[in-house]
């Protein structure tokens, strides 16, 4: 197992080793963990949270094995570069591959763990959540700071900002970061990149009327894109919840 630790996951690199290699075994749950699991360990000062990234495909095991990052690698070196520009993520502790084997096999992501008062999920759900519109639009403004400072979420969905309040404002911390690009970003990507957050249109349009006052553009031109991309990343989600059932249909 190749292993890679920040400052902090230096001071306890032991314990951090043993964790990961008695991932199946220790620790607390985290999730259901569908696709990937996550789970909660306490070593010496620190509360840990270690993710087991799914077992790639085998096109993929190739792929990360010779020409790609892994997604463990990846969310450590993005977790560094979105703290040195300043944006709210847990500490990155370590990453880990099994790297013994001619293919790419498993990885691991360790981070200190964040506590939080809710994601942008309970926005959506219960439009009556106090303060719904102050969080909205501070999520918002929270937003434009990652595309002023050329950070491309790609992953920018309900359940990927924990959200803090403290002293009567609300902080952000991004998690789920192997998906990332670091660049200017234009008008359109901009919009593009709200557009997994919510179905719902008096959520666009608050969104929307906060992203205009900062970008200086007409609250309606600003609407209408915003709109169009979640209307189109909506359309796409159906389709293929639609597919899936079909398919799980035919197959029983």
């Amino acid at each position: 197992m190749k292993y890679i630790f920040s400052g902090k996951g230096e001071e306890i690199r032991k314990d951090l080793v043993k964790s990961i290699e008695n991932f199946e075994s220790e620790g607390r749950a985290l999730g259901p963990g569908l696709r990937n699991s996550l789970k909660i360990f306490d070593i010496k000062t620190y509360r840990v949270n270690i993710k087991s990234f799914k077992k790639p495909n085998l096109i993929n095991k190739f792929v990360y094995k010779y020409f790609r990052k892994s997604k463990a690698e990846r969310s450590f070196i993005n977790a560094i570069k979105l703290l040195e520009a300043n944006i709210g993520t847990p500490y990155p502790m370590a990453y880990a591959e099994e790297d013994s084997t001619v293919f790419f096999s498993q990885s691991y992501y360790a981070c200190l763990h964040q506590d939080y008062d809710l994601t942008y999920r309970e926005l959506v759900i219960d439009h009556d959540f106090p303060d719904h519109e102050n969080i909205l639009r501070a999520f918002t403004r929270f937003t434009f700071e990652l595309h002023e400072k050329q950070i491309q979420f790609l992953d920018h969905s309900p359940g990927n900002t924990l959200i803090q309040k403290k002293a009567g404002d609300y902080k952000f911390f991004l998690v789920d970061l192997n998906r990332m690009n670091f660049k200017e970003l234009n008008f359109e990507e901009r919009m593009l990149n709200f557009s997994r957050l919510t179905p719902k249109k008096e959520m666009v349009e608050v969104m929307a009327d906060e992203y205009a006052k900062l970008i200086k553009r007409p609250k309606a031109e600003v609407f209408e894109k915003m709109w169009f991309y979640t209307n189109q990343f909506q359309e796409k989600f159906q389709r293929k919840k639609r597919i899936k059932k079909k398919l799980k249909f035919w197959k029983n």
